[in-house]
């Protein structure tokens, strides 16, 4: 495998302080459904007062690799599936064209509930706060202590606080493998959601080619574990 391909060569690893999700108290469970239905009466901060409902991580309970992004959009409060909205089919696009099978990952949020301000008739996105941020960590941590994959994917600053705290940031450290004391690396890139508010048409062409760049990392790495196990064989 090429350096350009090998993320072990094209980037450091170094390990970062932990966020709340990797460093705190989280629930526990006997499997990932056992661990939804605890979640779905969470009341662990006020966002479930006005939230549809709580919107859940999905994917495969073997999956290697899991996707960490801020929260539910409007389209996934109704639905109650995470990235099923406009920057979920963002994401399914640039996965496709980094060679990553969204099917074999297992996507999640920072924070299971919607949080928005009312305009009128539309419902528009409120960044979560450190507090609701620390609260659903909860599940999060949960989530992942239950999957222990091999590479968790932080998508934007709010999944990257969670994971890795505040000494990592996207603008610094983006396309970085960052390793944990859980056990696997942080791969910390932009949100899809991102994308979607760049209005320049060459810089969002630019933009989502370098995040397509970054998932790349995502495929490199699953062939090169995937190698590994098959070399043990």
């Amino acid at each position: 495998m090429g350096a350009r391909n090998n993320p072990r060569q094209q980037m450091p690893r170094e390990t970062a302080s932990t966020g709340p999700a990797l460093s705190g108290e989280h629930a526990e469970a006997r499997s990932i459904a056992a661990l939804r239905r605890q979640a779905e009466g969470c009341e662990r901060c006020d966002l479930y007062k006005n939230a549809t409902q709580l919107v859940f991580g999905e994917g495969p309970t073997d999956a290697r690799v899991v996707l960490v992004g801020e929260q539910p959009g409007d389209r996934e409060d109704l639905a109650g599936h995470p990235f099923v909205g406009p920057a979920g089919r963002v994401l399914d696009e640039c996965l496709h064209e980094a060679g990553v099978d969204r099917s074999s990952c297992y996507l999640t949020n920072a924070v299971k509930h919607f949080k928005f301000e009312q305009r009128g008739k539309r419902r528009l996105h409120s960044r979560p706060n450190a507090g609701e941020i620390q609260r659903c960590a909860w599940w999060l941590g949960a989530e992942l202590e239950q999957l222990r994959p091999d590479l968790v994917v932080a998508l934007g600053a709010t999944a990257v606080m969670t994971l890795l705290g505040r000494s990592v940031a996207v603008t610094k450290n983006r396309g970085d493998l960052i390793d944990t004391p859980a056990g696997y690396p942080v791969l910390v890139t932009i949100h899809p959601s991102y994308l979607l508010r760049i209005r320049d048409g060459s810089d969002a062409a630019a933009q989502r080619a370098r995040f397509v760049e970054d998932l790349t990392k995502v495929a490199a790495f699953e062939a090169e574990h995937e190698g590994r196990r098959h070399g043990r064989l």
